[in-house]
């Protein structure tokens, strides 16, 4: 609710904690926080869920904002984290409000910013 009706952050991080019982904030990104800052806090072999608020001006000139769902899992990560992550996707993503999209990135060239600007082409 704080990134989709306050606007307070740009993007939000999650993480399985460790005793793999609940999902946790990991980082935020400031309202100005830049798509580089989200993804150079991903793990390099560690998976992770992630929510970005993405502003943009649409095909008429209207301002709008899509708001994506990550989920990164690396091809790098142990195979228990994967399967984790995998399984708790669907029930935590059904408890945060407003997802227009979702993305699944094994590695960076599956996240770059272009995946995110041709969806928004859609709007």
């Amino acid at each position: 609710m704080s990134l989709k009706t306050k606007r307070t952050y740009k993007f939000l991080i999650f993480k399985v904690n460790d005793d793999g019982k609940e999902i946790v904030v990991d980082a935020r990104g400031d309202r100005d926080g830049k798509w580089e800052q989200l993804t150079e806090q991903l793990p390099e072999h560690e998976c992770r869920y992630a929510v970005w608020d993405h502003d943009f001006t649409n095909k008429e000139g209207r301002p709008m904002s899509k708001i994506f769902f990550i989920l990164w899992v690396p091809d790098t990560a142990k195979v228990r984290s994967k399967m984790l992550y995998a399984s708790s996707k669907d029930n935590f993503r059904t408890m945060l409000d407003g997802i227009n999209y979702e993305l699944q990135a094994t590695d960076a060239d599956e996240i770059d910013y272009e995946v995110i600007i041709d969806r928004c082409k859609e709007a």
